[in-house]
């Protein structure tokens, strides 16, 4: 699956400069996510420009189901690894609802390419699994970026 998956992604090709790549492999619910997730950083604002993402979940019953769930998680995923944050204020949650928890955007949205590799295993999951390799593949491209490791949520330079 890797191989074929950075092939795919692009993964050994130089990219424009500014732009930097990390990558994260995650099994969950009996299915396989690999993601590489392609960064800019200026002025220590992390802009995600492009995911790349490879599932195995066994059999593909709908492949076109299995995309929309991976790209939902991705973009539910960017939003806890750039903003998730619970805040108090006087011994109360801050956040209250959309208005004030701070979420991806349309217009901060990547590119989000996803390719199912075709299985002949039991089936696995397809809904969560797309969540928790983004995070990491994001803390890596940062770490390729700027040198820095970050290891808490939500990532902040």
């Amino acid at each position: 699956m890797y191989g074929k998956f950075t092939e795919k992604a692009g993964w050994n090709k130089p990219l424009p400069p500014g732009r930097f790549k990390g990558v994260a492999v995650h099994e969950a619910m009996g299915s396989y996510v690999a993601q590489i997730a392609e960064i800019s950083v200026e002025n220590k604002h992390i802009r995600v420009h492009r995911v790349v993402c490879a599932i195995d979940c066994g059999v593909a019953v709908n492949p076109d189901g299995v995309i929309a769930q991976m790209e939902g998680g991705i973009i539910f995923g960017l939003s806890a690894a750039l903003y998730g944050e619970i805040t108090l204020e006087k011994g109360r949650v801050h956040q209250s609802n959309f208005h004030n928890y701070r979420l991806v955007r349309m217009n901060e949205c990547p590119h989000i390419e996803v390719y199912i590799v075709p299985g002949t295993e039991k089936m696995g999951g397809a809904g969560e699994p797309g969540v928790p390799p983004i995070a990491p593949a994001l803390a890596n491209a940062i770490f390729s970026a700027t040198g820095q490791r970050l290891r808490n949520l939500p990532l902040r330079l």
